[in-house]
């Protein structure tokens, strides 16, 4: 069985989780159950950070030891990823022994090379980076990351020969042009590279100014700079340099990186030529996503916009957020956080088209076949279309998310799910019943079903929760196994004909808006209410002629369809059976009173000769008559046939 290790950068300490860091942590997890899913041995791994001027600084603002800080920080991470239920593997903190072990190793294998050396240097040190900076990584005499001066530090301290690995690295990233990416992130390291000429390495501190760290073996004088130490985490998790045993290394490594942009230059140039030195293989791709941002503006704890990941999945729903996280940020670009786009996704993608889907069909099936699966019969052209479509738009999408295109892939998987729905309005299944068309009537809610099923597992690594909720609902049990894949390919049917499923679906109901925009609106509603109050007031019932009344055409049908309106929260989509050739298509705002799938079946009165009026991008051809009295709206019923009259 071939192998996949993803890691999460391991995060710093020096402040508490969020939504960046849950980013990052979900699309590994994401990546673990996707590899998994393709039948491979996935492995994850995260963690903490905890080493480093910093961390001092920031414990002694609260008064605490180092030790106790890193360890109330690390427990937060821990505590977060187990309320996001990511599946990791190992979670590692850099003050670990086995970690502290690995990392001399890794120093004591580079030093006996020649790769380290003692010297004295000057240079212009950043305390918030930990690193110094040269006159020309400055910006007007700023730190490029922190934008503050850094204080000019002259020392004796050993370094790394990075320098040496310059041009191997640079044709390296040459000859694998997927090896850091996306490609723009490439094009930035090899721009360091050939721009300036690779300066070595300073990868110690003094005790005399920092005792917070891990020991260099070959002087008891300095700490090791916190850069080497953390980078080297992901293969002393593996038990490289702290174990006899080297057969998680040997079947794990080399693995795959997640990191966010600000630490490309570590991850990009360090990590490999500290893998190069020590004569082992370099990580097989670093992959690197954009910033989160609030309004245009990075998250910042001074600015108050930092977003509370663990809120946003308790109260939008751990997999909806999820599913935003993936489809809302082009991986390596920034993007955009907002509860209202937040929520409008969630209603367009997952309630309206999903959701509906799910909704409608099952509730058909329930309807027309008492809840069991139909056999399938022969295949239309049009039955043949969403066969094909489903399975072009599942190879697609494996093929993106090996190419860490996340939400290209879930974009393209939504085609056939909104095709889907079409399908649904062109065969009509409540006119092929109606018209006794049984067999053909079984086929259509065949084919939806099995390509449910589906679109159901290849959304497991993004929504894991939902899809065994789906594939429960469409009478399959969770599993997945080494050639699951290939028979979702390759075969039509999945389901077991006459198997039980659920009658109905509601994985994915329509959220409001914000707290503050609801909040806004109803000030204006009751506004408008006041207004049209004041004018009912004024205005006396008006009388009208008998030859008006008769010329309203009331007639009884059924709805046989119902559906929300995929843009507009308070209008419903109806198709109303009214003894004509086909069923009509009616807009309503009843949203609030009702809810679709408990609409179909009922018999209702329809002003049918009214002009057509479109309601948000829909026709509707007709009114459903309703009766209010105060805050309660009921639908006018009949017992009469469909078509009836009323006069």
């Amino acid at each position: 069985m071939s192998s996949f290790y993803i890691t999460t950068p391991i995060y710093y300490v020096n402040a508490r989780p969020h939504l960046g860091h849950a980013y990052t942590t979900i699309i590994a997890d994401t990546l673990k159950r996707f590899y998994a899913l393709l039948g491979m041995d996935a492995r994850m791994l995260t963690g903490t950070d905890e080493h480093g001027d910093k961390i001092v600084k920031a414990a002694a603002k609260e008064k605490k030891s180092p030790k106790e800080f890193v360890d109330g920080i690390s427990g937060e991470f821990a505590a977060l990823w187990k309320d996001l239920k990511i599946d990791y593997d190992q979670f590692i903190r850099t003050t670990d022994e086995e970690h502290k072990k690995s990392v001399q190793t890794l120093l004591q294998k580079i030093y006996d090379k020649g790769d380290i050396y003692y010297g004295e240097y000057g240079g212009h040190y950043c305390f918030g980076c930990e690193r110094f900076y040269t006159e020309k990584e400055l910006e007007d005499g700023l730190c490029p990351q922190h934008k503050t001066k850094p204080e000019y530090i002259s020392e004796k301290n050993y370094f790394f020969k990075m320098s040496k690995y310059q041009e191997w690295l640079k044709q390296y990233i040459l000859d694998n042009p997927d090896f850091i990416r996306p490609e723009r992130y490439k094009n930035e390291v090899l721009a360091m590279l050939e721009g300036n000429v690779l300066e070595d390495l300073c990868i110690s501190r003094p005790k005399s100014r920092l005792e917070w760290g891990i020991e260099l073996p070959f002087d008891k004088d300095y700490v090791c700079y916190v850069w080497f130490d953390a980078l080297a985490n992901y293969i002393s998790a593996l038990g490289w340099g702290n174990s006899d045993d080297l057969t998680k290394f040997n079947t794990y490594w080399p693995g795959e990186h997640l990191v966010a942009k600000d630490i490309l230059k570590p991850h990009g140039i360090f990590w490999p030529t500290m893998l190069k030195a020590a004569d082992l293989p370099v990580y097989k791709h670093l992959n690197v996503h954009g910033y989160w941002l609030v309004k245009d503006t990075k998250m910042s704890k001074s600015l108050g916009n930092v977003v509370d990941p663990r809120f946003a999945a308790e109260h939008f729903g751990l997999d909806a957020f999820r599913y935003f996280l993936l489809r809302d940020m082009h991986f390596g670009s920034d993007a955009s956080y907002s509860e209202e786009a937040l929520i409008s996704r969630i209603n367009s993608d997952l309630a309206n088209d999903l959701g509906n889907l799910f909704s409608r069909v099952l509730s058909m099936n329930a309807k027309y076949f008492a809840k069991e699966i139909p056999a399938l019969g022969e295949l239309s052209e049009d039955d043949e279309q969403i066969f094909a479509s489903v399975d072009n738009a599942l190879q697609n999408y494996i093929q993106l998310f090996k190419e860490v295109r996340f939400s290209q892939a879930l974009e393209g998987l939504w085609e056939p799910i909104r095709l889907m729905n079409k399908y649904v309005d062109s065969q009509a299944p409540w006119a092929l019943y109606k018209e006794g068309k049984q067999e053909r009537l079984a086929t259509v809610i065949r084919v939806l079903l099995e390509n449910m099923y589906k679109i159901a597992v290849i959304l497991y690594p993004v929504m894991p929760e939902s899809s065994k909720k789906m594939q429960a609902q469409l009478g399959k049990e969770f599993s997945f196994h080494g050639k699951l894949m290939d028979d979702l390919l390759s075969c039509k049917i999945h389901l077991r004909t006459g198997q039980a499923v659920s009658e109905t679906s509601n994985l994915f109901p329509r959220l409001e808006k914000p707290v503050e925009e609801k909040q806004a609106g109803k000030k204006q509603n009751s506004k408008n209410a006041k207004q049209n109050n004041a004018k009912e007031e004024k205005t006396e019932t008006a009388c009208i002629e008998f030859a008006d009344f008769q010329k309203l055409d009331l007639r009884v049908g059924t709805i046989v369809a119902a559906e929300q309106h995929p843009d507009a929260d308070k209008l419903l989509r109806f198709e109303v059976d009214l003894g004509e050739e086909k069923p009509r298509q009616i807009i309503s705002g009843i949203a609030e009173f009702y809810k679709p799938a408990d609409l179909v079946g009922h018999k209702v009165v329809v002003a049918a000769n009214l002009p057509p009026r479109k309601l948000r991008g829909l026709v509707s051809h007709g009114m459903i008559l309703t009766a209010e009295k105060g805050e309660h709206l009921s639908l006018l019923t009949s017992a009469a046939p469909n078509g009836a009259k009323i006069s």
